[in-house]
């Protein structure tokens, strides 16, 4: 059995196929796994804590893992031996969540491009067709991850605050969201994973998607991760798409098409959940 793993911050799917691609169960979601964040007993407790996926381990020859926080080698190490003690005859294979978006998202096979994620958090990468490339290191989601859901969260509750936001928006946000500010720190502050807690805001933005102020937010937030990341690439832009994984870049394509125009590059393909792309890259290349 062949488990492919996608996860944020927020959520982790998990999809298990037999040697020919055929699903073995229905995709399984848990907690984000993000080894950067979380310690190794929360890690292990989230697997532990699906009965499908405990009740599977035995069977499980290879795992792979891509996700948020594993572009750097401690974590991604931490969380690899985690999945090794726990599917014990598989070959494991952990990699950041930028390259599940490149295998889910090119079109042919050594495709070159410029791949990003939009998602709880956000990222941004070139592949020459073999390897990653990136030129800006990633300090987290407190000072990076521009556009993100976490980014456009924490842009609400800022606008709501300092009163920049429409008054019949400020209504539908009061409803929607506890917006005491004690209750606001305490996710902040006092709770794991304020990333997530901040990300889950940004729907109300595809909610109200027909206002100008939330048009002018998303446009501005696109702008600023464009010039910030996309343009760390700016020689490989003349010549590669540039493709977009997530929800928060899957529920944007006309502010990303809008702001793409204006800086000139191409955009590329949208996914909105690289898992089911990764399972046929998987099944074909399978040694």
């Amino acid at each position: 059995m062949i488990l492919i793993a996608d996860s944020g911050s927020t959520k982790c799917d998990w999809i298990a196929l037999d040697q020919k691609g055929k699903q073995c169960f229905e995709k399984v979601r848990t907690k984000g796994l993000n080894p950067a964040i979380l310690s190794e007993k929360k890690l292990t407790k989230i697997i532990k804590k699906s009965d499908v996926l405990m009740q599977s381990k035995k069977e499980v020859t290879h795992v792979f893992f891509y996700g948020a926080g594993c572009g750097t080698e401690k974590p991604r190490q931490l969380l690899k031996n985690i999945l090794e003690r726990i599917f014990k005859k598989a070959i494991v294979e952990v990699q950041e969540d930028t390259m599940a978006a490149v295998r889910a998202s090119i079109s042919t096979p050594n495709e070159a491009a410029i791949v990003c994620i939009l998602g709880t958090g956000s990222n941004c990468s070139y592949y020459d067709g073999k390897h990653l490339h990136q030129r800006v290191d990633s300090l987290g989601y407190s000072i990076m991850d521009d556009a993100s859901g976490n980014y456009f969260g924490k842009q609400l509750l800022r606008d709501y605050y300092f009163n920049h936001m429409p008054e019949n928006l400020k209504a539908s946000f009061a409803s929607q969201f506890n917006v005491e500010p004690d209750y606001i720190k305490y996710n902040l502050y006092k709770q794991p994973n304020p990333n997530a807690y901040l990300a889950a805001f940004a729907e109300f933005m595809f909610l109200n998607n027909e206002s100008e102020y939330i048009s002018n937010l998303i446009t501005s937030g696109i702008t600023l991760f464009a010039k910030n990341m996309i343009y760390q690439f700016k020689d490989e832009l003349a010549n590669v798409p540039v493709h977009f994984a997530g929800s928060i870049a899957f529920f944007s394509q006309k502010e990303i098409r809008t702001v793409a125009k204006a800086l000139g590059f191409k955009v590329g393909n949208f996914v909105r959940s690289p898992i089911e792309g990764l399972s046929k890259y998987h099944i074909n290349n399978l040694n």
